[in-house]
């Protein structure tokens, strides 16, 4: 019995630990198995990721983006405008789980709620001052917020909810790296009141405990 008990019992850590190896192999973006495998925007396969391209047509612009040096054009809503620079502008990031974003406030601009479900995000700032935070998961929603100045870092989890704000009176640029090639955003005004077709206002009213002429007026913003 105690040869069958302890037989069990190493088959259930066996186990645990080939769950936790898999977790672990798919938490970030698949990893290299050659020098690069540059995007080959032509082909019509389908996988996690892109497909290859062969290495004889790959070129040194395949691995070059130029344009992080201009301002984004803040002239919207939330007065903010942020230049991503992931797998779709540079090729040759695909597999490499890396990826960039310039970052552009006017004073009091917004760089709203929004989450990353695909990387962890660290950001620095060139120029200004801004606010920014993020907010932990259920139940406790802690809320991590500081003020950043020029050359202060910050991180963001992976996942997590959160946010930038020029609370200045001076222009603000950040420069944030992310650890995806391609991290994905989700803005969280724009997924709940946003989402094309409309969630249904009675839903929304009830789970922000509003009334639905206050809902129908948000969704009339998206």
């Amino acid at each position: 019995m105690a040869a069958v008990v302890r037989s069990a019992c190493l088959l259930i850590q066996l186990a645990v630990v080939a769950l936790w190896c898999s977790h672990g192999a798919f938490a970030s973006d698949p990893a290299l198995l050659q020098d690069f495998c540059v995007v080959d925007k032509m082909s019509q396969v389908r996988v996690n990721g892109f497909p290859c391209k062969d290495a004889k047509d790959v070129v040194a612009e395949d691995f070059f983006f130029s344009g992080l040096h201009m301002a984004g054009n803040t002239a919207n809503k939330q007065r903010a405008n942020v230049t991503a620079v992931n797998v779709a502008q540079i090729p040759g990031l695909n597999n490499m789980g890396v990826s960039l974003a310039r970052i552009d406030y006017t004073p009091n601009g917004l760089n709203p709620p929004h989450t990353h479900p695909r990387a962890t995000e660290i950001l620095t700032v060139l120029e200004g001052s801004l606010y920014v935070g993020f907010v932990t998961s259920n139940p406790e929603n802690k809320l991590f917020a500081k003020v950043l100045n020029k050359g202060d870092v910050f991180v963001f989890p992976q996942g997590l909810v959160h946010f930038q704000f020029n609370h200045g009176t001076d222009n603000a640029v950040a420069l944030a790296a992310l650890s995806s090639q391609n991290p994905g955003v989700i803005t969280v005004g724009n997924a709940v009141f946003g989402s094309k077709p409309s969630i249904s206002d009675d839903i929304l009213a009830k789970a922000f405990q509003v009334d639905k002429n206050i809902i129908d007026h948000i969704q009339a913003q998206f």
